[in-house]
């Protein structure tokens, strides 16, 4: 993953940079990329059956702390290697400014949880794909390291593990060779939490400008702000309808 350390977009630049998805791509003569079904998997044990879990990120109250990158990151024992340009990221601090007034926000950015992935479109061995519920995930066990996920990620929201790796999680396996990302805290999910780190850190150590919840529950709290105050997705343009939405954009 390039470095994302402290980008300056503009407003412009980051809701509709480029950055499609391709259905079917040569890549060198004889070898095609072919579209896979990112049809949804079903979900795991323990989970509430029509949920669709996703986030909500208030970018008026979002700061300038790192709560959400250092609570996920500790969840899910993603440790910095001091090597900017490969460290794994499964979520970072984007500051993006608006060049007609100059006013500057800094927000969190994360696997988006696409309801159409192209991440999981791509992928040659149905490594990457999305569960019933909405949370999209990587198989480690069947993902070959091609990275075609990682090109098709209009969010740039995947990262590449380059190093043997010690003291892993084991509800977090990860492994050399392989693509991985934002889980959404899955393992919490499926033990029947509704939370996950980011928010849970957001909330006690941040300003409180992250919600999680089931988007399909119109009483639930992300719904209900939705409704209330409404909400953008980044590169809506694209069509992907993904679980995590902005406020303030």
């Amino acid at each position: 993953m390039s470095d994302e350390r402290t980008p300056n977009l503009s407003r412009r630049q980051f809701i509709t940079g480029a950055a499609a998805a391709v259905a079917s791509l040569t890549v060198a003569p004889g070898v095609f990329l072919l579209k896979t079904s990112s049809a949804s998997i079903p979900d795991s044990p323990g989970t509430k059956p029509g949920a669709r879990w996703g986030i909500l990120i208030d970018s008026n109250k979002c700061g300038d702390c790192n709560a959400c990158v250092t609570a996920c990151h500790e969840e899910n024992g993603v440790k910095s290697l001091n090597r900017p340009r490969t460290d794994a990221q499964w979520i970072r601090k984007v500051e993006i400014t608006d060049r007609a007034t100059g006013h500057s926000r800094s927000l969190p950015v994360m696997c988006q949880h696409c309801e159409h992935p192209p991440c999981a479109d791509v992928c040659p061995t149905g490594a990457s794909f999305r569960r019933a519920d909405g949370i999209v995930l990587v198989n480690k066990h069947t993902c070959i390291g091609c990275r075609y996920c990682m090109m098709a990620c209009p969010y740039k929201a995947r990262s590449f593990i380059h190093e043997p790796l010690e003291d892993q999680l084991p509800h977090a396996p990860r492994g050399k060779g392989t693509v991985e990302s934002c889980t959404l805290c899955v393992h919490r999910i499926d033990r029947g939490e509704r939370t996950t780190a980011c928010v849970e850190a957001c909330r006690k150590d941040g300003n409180g400008a992250m919600v999680f919840g089931n988007l399909n529950d119109p009483d639930s709290e992300i719904s209900r702000r939705l409704a209330q105050y409404g909400g953008v997705a980044i590169r809506a343009d694209l069509g992907l309808n993904p679980g995590v939405r902005y406020q303030g954009l």
